[in-house]
């Protein structure tokens, strides 16, 4: 693949970033807001300290929000887009819809799930301010093990396709992975610092909405950079050039 394929398809990426971006805005503004203010609000009815407000609630839900998601929309888009080039033909012999989409499934569960459900998003009002460094290394620690170990299960299953075949090598792939993160999960320490008074509900809807708006934000971005990437790589003739190519044979 030549440098100004890649060229392009790092800015298809990047905007099929930015398109999934609002498709995840939509949903955070929907979903996940009405929580936000649900947890500030119980926050602020068990908590006797009142700091001052240096950002807006209003502005954080609606500038604030826009411009983190679609900031991380455009840079994970075109991290993607990368390691879509890199992956395209190497992998498995799919096409470029096919490749974008299996790629945002695996990125989605190695970057997000796994780690989510070792150390799951809390809402405010939960958690130790004293641990967040804390809490923050052993998030990306589990994330980094996660990515490592998928693209190590990559490599040991196209390694052993040819003597077990595409199905036994993919089985010992994923099985080795589940087993390797299972450890993880029992080794790494556990947090939990929810307040025994905080509603079981609104923590579970808090983290339903977070694992939806990064759901919509990595299937919008596998569908909508795979029909971008798809053509590109294999763009349909123009309507005259086939009318020439089924009238050439008379």
């Amino acid at each position: 693949m030549n440098s100004a394929t890649v060229r392009n398809l790092l800015v298809r990426g990047m905007l099929g970033g930015l398109a999934a971006g609002v498709l995840a805005l939509v949903v955070a503004y929907l979903l996940g807001e009405p929580d936000v203010d649900s947890a500030i609000s119980f926050e602020a009815a068990h908590s006797h300290e009142h700091e001052m407000e240096v950002v807006s609630r209003s502005l954080q839900s609606t500038a604030g929000l826009a411009t983190g998601v679609l900031v991380y929309g455009v840079a994970f888009g075109g991290i993607a887009a990368l390691a879509f080039c890199f992956a395209l033909g190497r992998v498995a012999s799919f096409s470029p819809r096919a490749t974008a989409l299996l790629l945002s499934g695996c990125a989605l569960l190695a970057v997000y799930v796994v780690p989510f459900l070792k150390y799951p998003a809390n809402p405010p009002s939960v958690g130790n301010p004293d641990t967040i460094g804390k809490r923050t290394t052993l998030y990306f620690l589990m994330m980094l093990l996660s990515v490592l170990l998928a693209i190590a299960a990559t490599i040991v299953g196209k390694r052993l396709a040819p003597r077990l075949g595409n199905w036994y090598a993919t089985v010992v792939a994923v099985v080795g992975f589940a087993v390797v993160i299972g450890l993880a999960y029992a080794f790494l320490p556990v947090i939990n610092e929810v307040p025994k008074d905080f509603p079981a509900t609104l923590l579970w809807r808090f983290r339903l909405s977070a694992l939806a708006i990064q759901i919509v934000l990595w299937g919008g971005f596998g569908l909508l950079f795979g029909e971008l990437a798809e053509r590109q790589l294999n763009p349909k003739p123009a309507p005259a050039a086939r009318g020439r190519a089924v009238a050439a044979p008379n």
